[in-house]
């Protein structure tokens, strides 16, 4: 006997339903995907960088936000939660007046964590690719000192660099920011975060 396939969600529909979830959700292609909760390790990083950032940007038009804001890729639909959003100049919103899904970050960061450290350098990263606004993507290891930052060339091939190092710095060029490595692991137990991927 053939089995039915599942009914597809509207974009409106999962909307109305994740405005009022206890649970954030992403979206794509007519299904809701639950996201399950961070560690301490990645609470903390996500703190660090947006409390770094905010400090630089309050004299710019740019502002930073964390997790609880909503991004939307318009070229593919996917709606997500980035763990660190950064907005230079007017933000622009998707479904009419309500101002909780963002069309145009300039920068995205994440934080990598063994559920969803491939799915966040490949698929993710190939939808946020096609936002046009996008101009440097951030992956932040927590259970060891890794940075990956990529910034987008003028021909719009993306660019890597990585580090190891705690005494090195980011240059963050579309929002004029610097980051100190060691600031953005202050206060994470590197071998306890370590020890928990392992068991």
């Amino acid at each position: 006997m053939a089995t039915q396939a599942k009914p597809r969600m509207t974009p409106t529909e999962y909307l109305r339903i994740e405005r009022q979830a206890d649970v954030k959700h992403e979206f794509l292609n007519g299904e809701m995907f639950a996201m399950s909760g961070a560690s301490l390790a990645h609470v903390t990083i996500v703190s660090n960088i947006v409390a770094a950032l905010h400090g630089q940007l309050r004299a710019t038009p740019c502002r930073v936000g964390s997790a609880d804001l909503r991004v939307k890729v318009q070229a593919s639909g996917l709606y997500t939660y980035p763990d660190v959003v950064v907005i230079c100049g007017a933000a622009r919103f998707d479904a009419g007046d309500i101002a909780d899904t963002v069309l145009n970050p300039t920068l995205l960061l994440e934080v990598l964590s063994e559920s969803t450290k491939d799915y966040d350098r490949g698929g993710k990263f190939e939808h946020y690719r096609k936002l046009e606004s996008l101009r440097e993507y951030i992956l932040v290891a927590q259970d060891e000192c890794h940075v990956e930052h990529f910034i987008r060339q003028p021909d719009d091939r993306w660019l890597l660099s990585e580090t190891n190092n705690q005494n090195d710095i980011l240059t963050l060029g579309s929002i004029s920011c610097q980051l100190n490595v060691r600031d953005v692991y202050e206060k994470v137990d590197l071998a306890s975060a370590a020890a928990d991927r392992s068991r």
